[in-house]
């Protein structure tokens, strides 16, 4: 278990640990020269139970609010002390505050000094702290009247403690490994320590760790928790991390990074949460508002964006995205404390709901429900509402991280599809899924009544006029889907649909009759456009989209503007090409030309093609048969197409 006082300053928190412990938490000499507690000290003592409990004192002064909060997080239970001779006081509320927000499960009291006041006193001081916590989660929280002067009431306190730590829940070592760090040094002939409260996982001597969010790769040396040296560490404990590394040195640790098994890491810069503002506020909190941004032991800036109105009322609830101005490591369930723009007063914290926040669409109907959903807790209870309010699936890995939960520990309800995309794995509903592969269906019908004259569209194409919201991989991994069940086909770049052809008109029909001849007999050097219809005495325009469509047929190829090649020319030119190669081993262009007997400018023309499609490739001014080409024994039309669109 680990314990962390809180109360107004000079109110003998250091005084009653040491007390409790034996040992004294100020660490500074200014500290001790001044009797005020400036950073965070530690403690330790065997109360009885399987291990020591660690004990976290935090400075009470309100200019150090933000020490007290790097060591506020993760403790199991709250020791609020309140001086007999001042009572409750301006800390000792915001201290309290702080620990409600951060759901601190369980706490005591203690009443201290009370050997300079008046038993009276005492009895006043205690009905002004039950007033206090009777609203609030602490509710009936004992209380002990104690003098660490005089060593009055100590016992009974420890006693108390120990039968808490007891009965306090041990933390799920489930999940990767994660700590706050909260204090660094250096140890001589040990190198970097770096200490803090572990909240999830295990750790093992000689595991590898990322320090979160500069990503630098460690390794554990040496270990101890709750101040004793072991092998192992887990979820719930003080631990101590000797860590050694490449150039990771003293100085380039701070307090408030975090150390967390690889698989976690995954810096982020918005956090959507639920926002609990304090009654205690004297005016709503507005949309954008800068805050200071406290969540583990990181103390960072940035801005709350409402979800859900432009202004919240104190001691309102609502949802929120926190915009940071410097990344940080988070997980669902994560709670924080928010601070005003200054950090001289709590106003409000909050609970991680998503530590991936969108930066866009972050109002819509679809998002705010599943933020909803992320309110009820745990992966299993929350899974159903994101899986049907995310259009785009779910990805696994994201999941695993949002939730500190590996995938293998899951249980997720029936019908659910994992689909395989270029970019990793998602999840899909089944229905949802099918009626995905309907609609590109029917929009793709649509396209054939829109363009009857063409064969289908490319991939690109199709995405822009069915699903332009659809993020690639997803319609990749969609359209291939259907290409598998054979509810839609390709011919080279082209999709469509089971049984749909472009079919040509009759006058279509006849003007082909005539020009087929005519770029037959010009072999490697067929007729442009305008030549045919200058000889067939038809419009240019006419001839051109004719030759365009039979070349979405397959049957010609545009060389360059204006220029079809017929598939039966391709081949032959093809076989030209790699009997040159076979013969010299590279192609010249000089030998090429010769060889099919046309100008050079042309047979350059020709070359660059068969460099588009894949048949050969320039090396300086020769060029090599591709090895992997597959014109020599294949379609050389259908490759032809793949090759120039990319597909």
């Amino acid at each position: 278990m680990i314990v962390g006082t809180a109360g107004h300053i000079d109110h003998g928190k250091t005084a009653l640990l040491q007390a409790l412990t034996g040992a004294r938490g100020d660490r500074r000499r200014e500290e001790r020269e001044r009797g005020i507690t400036i950073d965070l000290g530690y403690a330790y003592a065997d109360l009885g139970a399987e291990q020591p409990c660690g004990f976290i004192d935090v400075p009470g002064h309100e200019r150090f609010v933000h020490n007290m909060l790097a060591g506020a997080s993760g403790i199991d239970l709250l020791l609020l002390v309140v001086a007999a001779d001042d009572g409750v006081m301006p800390q000792t509320r915001e201290h309290l505050a702080i620990a409600e927000l951060l759901g601190i499960p369980q706490a005591l009291v203690a009443i201290s000094k009370i050997d300079r006041v008046e038993p009276a006193r005492v009895d006043e001081v205690q009905r002004q702290v039950s007033t206090l916590l009777s609203a609030g989660p602490y509710a009936g929280a004992r209380q002990f009247p104690v003098s660490a002067l005089r060593n009055d009431g100590i016992d009974a306190l420890r006693s108390a403690l120990a039968a808490e730590a007891q009965r306090a829940h041990e933390r799920s070592q489930a999940g990767h490994f994660r700590l706050a760090i909260d204090r660094v040094f250096s140890v001589a002939g040990a190198g970097v320590v770096v200490t803090g409260t572990a909240f999830a996982g295990q750790v093992c001597v000689g595991d590898e760790l990322k320090l979160s969010p500069s990503g630098r790769t460690v390794r554990v040396r040496g270990l101890h928790a709750q101040n004793q040296k072991v092998d192992q560490a887990h979820a719930g404990q003080r631990v101590a991390l000797n860590i050694v590394g490449e150039r990771v040195t003293v100085q380039q640790i701070h307090r408030g990074e975090w150390l967390v098994a690889p698989a976690l890491h995954a810096p982020v810069t918005r956090l959507d949460i639920q926002l609990d503002l304090l009654a205690s506020e004297t005016r709503a909190l507005r949309h954008w508002s800068p805050v200071h941004i406290h969540l583990g032991a990181h103390d960072l800036t940035g801005r709350v964006a409402l979800l859900q109105e432009q202004s919240l009322e104190p001691g309102g609830s609502t949802l929120a995205q926190l915009v940071l101005n410097a990344p940080t490591h988070a997980v669902h369930g994560d709670r924080l404390v928010l601070r005003d723009q200054s950090a001289q007063r709590t106003i409000g914290g909050g609970q991680v709901l998503d530590p991936f926040a969108p930066a866009r669409h972050r109002r819509t109907p679809e998002r705010i429900a599943q933020l909803q959903a992320l309110i009820a807790g745990s992966l299993e209870s929350a899974f159903p509402a994101l899986l049907e309010q995310s259009h785009q699936g779910l990805e696994p890995w994201r999941l695993e991280r949002q939730f500190n939960r590996p995938a293998s520990s899951w249980t997720l309800p029936a019908g659910v599809l994992e689909v395989t995309t270029r970019q990793g794995p998602r999840l899909f509903n089944e229905p949802a899924w099918q009626v995905l592969q309907n609609e590109l269906e029917t929009s793709l019908g649509q396209f054939h009544e829109e363009q009857p004259d063409e064969l289908g569209p490319d991939r690109d194409r199709l995405r822009r006029y069915a699903m332009p919201e659809l993020e690639r991989p997803v319609f990749v991994a969609l359209l291939e889907s259907l290409l598998g069940s054979g509810r839609i086909e390709a011919s080279g770049p082209w999709l469509h649909q089971p049984g749909h052809r472009v079919r040509l008109t009759e006058d279509e029909e006849r003007l082909q009759a005539q020009i087929w001849p005519l770029l037959e007999e010009g072999g490697y050097d067929p007729p442009w456009v305008r030549d045919l219809a200058r000889a067939l005495e038809r419009e240019e325009s006419e001839v051109r989209l004719l030759l365009r469509k039979l070349a979405r047929l397959g049957q010609l190829q545009q060389v360059v503007k204006d220029l079809f090649y017929p598939d039966k020319t391709l081949r032959s030119l093809a076989a030209v090409t790699m009997e040159l190669a076979k013969r010299n081993g590279v192609i010249a262009t000089a030998e090429f030309r010769d060889q099919i007997g046309i100008g050079r400018k042309r047979s350059i023309q020709l070359l660059e093609h068969l460099d588009r499609i894949g048949l050969t490739r320039r090396v300086g001014d020769l060029r090599k048969i591709r090895p992997d080409n597959a014109l020599a024994t294949s379609d050389v039309s259908t490759t032809l197409t793949t090759r120039v669109t990319g597909r």
